[in-house]
């Protein structure tokens, strides 16, 4: 199972979805990080220093961000999409594909 660090825009139902599934998921609100108008790179650096991988909805900036460096710890940017259950299951399936994330950038799209 990930261990991931969700944004502030992430749907906190995935979030608990993915709890439920295993996944160890700490959110910008569990942080302390939340409301702060924190700058993407320094969302990437903080959820890098944590050895988290980034679970965001944000995609262009954090695909622009993973084209700039991959020493992070693993991005996984996500289309939303309304069926949380779908999402998270997305989601799981992606990261369990993917294997080791560290400098990945992985795409979930809803569907």
């Amino acid at each position: 199972m990930a261990s991931f660090y969700s944004n502030e825009n992430f749907p906190i139902q995935v979030v608990q979805r993915l709890r439920e599934m295993g996944h160890d998921v700490l959110t910008s609100h569990d942080a302390g990080k939340a409301n702060q108008r924190i700058p993407d790179n320094e969302v990437l650096a903080y959820s890098t220093e944590l050895g988290r991988v980034l679970l965001t909805l944000n995609r262009w900036d954090f695909i622009e961000l993973h084209s700039k460096s991959n020493q992070h710890a693993g991005i996984v940017v996500c289309s939303q999409d309304l069926n949380v259950i779908r999402q998270a299951e997305n989601i799981h399936q992606a990261v369990a594909s993917a294997g080791n994330l560290d400098g990945v950038l992985l795409r979930v799209n809803r569907g």
